[in-house]
């Protein structure tokens, strides 16, 4: 159903009902309001109540989660929103900012800080002035429009999360179609082929399917379509001490060689020589 109105809360802005509502004006294109909601409001099924009200029911798009007893999981309006849009898998998966998010907004810096096992100070190190400025402004707004620049940044913001994890889960099930894994005894290496048509960044994704197979530390190295010429990149992976591509930075079919060994681009398309190449860079 489409909405006519995206209502939030009054008073200080936080992270989940900022990017609850960025993805919601992505989808909806309506205005946002800072307000407290009514009994109309929560019965309004065109309304999205987000963060306030004390109600989940996402089939009158009522996103709040305060009403959660003290020691429910660590969830939040956006967590709600992304289990709406079903994205929540996916982005707990492929956004490592959004389980610190979910802690952060339920439990509170301090025990987030701990759970994360740094200090609190360090938390307060990593504060963006992006973050406060966007964070203030949205706070001190009480009816944003489309075409305003705080509302386009707002669709910006949602548009590019839901970009990344619609785009991200077509490119992982590339992978997994195309994708080799080599077992060279002591450890494993991924080969990615060519094919036609090429995507644009065509080692996009590599690490997060490593890791959605379990293969994140048995893999090595990396082999994928060079996407500025006709051959293959070689690089490390994770720094992986096993390979480094400068003693193949001689070979006249090698093109660059990073200084710091961990990545190399070859022209040679026949996957005899690759494999030759990734063996002479074995250390």
């Amino acid at each position: 159903m489409p909405l006519s109105l995206i209502l939030t809360h009054p008073g200080g802005a936080h992270k989940d009902e900022f990017l609850a509502c960025s993805l919601l004006a992505a989808v909806h294109s309506v205005p946002i309001v800072r307000r407290e909601p009514t009994a109309e409001d929560l019965a309004d099924p065109t309304i999205a109540v987000v963060d306030v009200g004390g109600e989940h029911a996402p089939e009158r798009h009522n996103f709040d989660h305060h009403q959660f007893p003290a020691d429910h999981e660590p969830i939040c309006a956006l967590s709600l929103v992304l289990q709406h849009m079903s994205l929540y898998e996916d982005a707990r998966a492929f956004c490592d900012w959004l389980e610190p998010a979910e802690w952060f907004d339920t439990r509170g810096p301090n025990t987030t800080a701990k759970w994360l096992g740094v200090s609190r100070e360090a938390m307060s190190k990593l504060t963006s002035p992006i973050d406060v400025t966007l964070l203030r402004r949205f706070a001190k707004a009480k009816r944003l429009e489309p075409g305003e620049p705080l509302w386009e940044i707002l669709s910006y913001i949602g548009s590019d999360l839901l970009e990344y994890l619609r785009e991200l889960r077509t490119r992982l099930d590339y992978i997994a179609l195309h994708a080799k894994i080599w077992n060279l005894g002591d450890h494993e290496v991924l080969f990615l082929p060519r094919t036609d048509p090429l995507p644009d960044e065509p080692s996009s994704g590599i690490e997060r399917y490593l890791e959605s197979i379990g293969k994140d530390s048995s893999v090595a190295a990396l082999i994928y379509p060079d996407r500025r010429g006709t051959g293959y990149g070689l690089s490390r992976h994770n720094d992986n001490p096993l390979y480094d591509f400068t003693r193949i930075e001689k070979e006249p079919d090698v093109h660059f060689a990073h200084a710091r060994g961990f990545v190399a681009k070859t022209s040679a398309k026949e996957m005899e020589r690759v494999r030759e190449l990734l063996g002479m860079a074995r250390v």
